[in-house]
């Protein structure tokens, strides 16, 4: 047995190295912004994606208006034409004049206008219930757009369609009478409020709407009988007391009004309350939306 002090002698030790941490490999899908000296990708903004999303549904709405568009702009070009060769030409000639213009001149602009109201409704009630019906509106509401954008997207298709239809309708009346233009802004601010007041009433129809029947009902009970008595056809100052105060209550008569004074510079109510109430029914309208989709009304059932 060895001495302690015989032991062989142990060689020292080497300090082992501290080495760095290296970093971890950059994956191909990073696309070579990890790369040595190349700069960090720019990060997409919210607003540009909340843009992104708001074209994209109006670019959607565009070109399924234009996909059907025997269904979407022919029949109110025929609709039209029937009512200006048998209210204008046919019995138009027995009526006269009303407010210094033929019968034919009047009626055109309450034609183009009533089109733009039903057209306008039409669009986004069964594009927004269709939206429900196969399931993928719920890829918007899980989307970064907030509920307002979603509403005015919709909303502007229904203003593209009303816009359309306009310039289709007016094609027809001009082939039919001369059509003075007395105002364009009147004009085309008119179209615009109730383009977007009723776009809006049509989605909120939708929300509500359980079945396809239901989408009809406000349609065929509320909107057709209004719009036949909102004077369209006729000038109110012909109707009797009675008649005429009732008339004062409904808005599509200052809509209608509006829009004639724009071409013709006359009109049965003054047009600054009728874009007063175009103006409030609109913002009352885009509100009453927004918080329906806010509380998911008829789409989180």
């Amino acid at each position: 047995m060895l001495n302690p002090s015989q032991r062989p002698a142990q060689a020292p030790t080497k300090p082992v190295a501290q080495t760095e941490p290296t970093a971890p490999p950059t994956r191909a899908s990073d696309g070579g912004a990890a790369r040595a000296g190349a700069p960090e990708p720019a990060g997409v903004s919210l607003a540009a994606i909340e843009w992104i999303g708001f074209r994209t549904i109006v670019i959607r709405e565009y070109g399924r208006i234009m996909r059907i568009w025997g269904q979407t702009l022919v029949p109110s070009a025929m609709t039209a034409t029937l009512y200006l060769v048998i209210f204008g030409n046919l019995i138009g000639r027995r009526m006269g004049g009303l407010a210094g213009f033929n019968y034919l001149q009047y009626l055109a602009p309450g034609l183009i206008m009533m089109q733009v109201i039903i057209n306008s409704y039409g669009n986004v009630v069964s594009s927004f219930f269709g939206a429900k019906f196969g399931k993928h509106v719920e890829e918007l509401l899980v989307s970064p757009l907030p509920n307002w954008l979603i509403v005015a997207g919709y909303t502007a298709g229904g203003i593209v369609r009303g816009a359309l239809v306009a310039l289709v309708v007016t094609a027809v009346s001009l082939i039919f009478a001369r059509l003075p233009v007395h105002h364009l802004v009147v004009i085309l601010a008119a179209a615009l409020l109730t383009s977007t007041a009723f776009a809006l009433a049509g989605l909120i129809n939708a929300l509500f709407a359980r079945n396809f029947e239901q989408m009809n009902i406000i349609p065929t009970f509320i909107l057709t009988p209004l719009t036949y008595f909102g004077g369209t056809f006729y000038s109110i100052a012909i109707l009797p007391t009675w008649a005429h105060r009732i008339s004062l209550v409904n808005p599509i008569l200052y809509m209608v009004n509006a829009f004639r004074y724009g071409f013709l510079g006359v009109s049965d109510v003054s047009v600054l309350a009728a874009f007063a109430m175009m103006t409030a029914l609109a913002i009352a309208l885009f509100v009453l939306a927004v918080i329906l989709m806010s509380r998911g009304v008829g789409i989180r059932d």
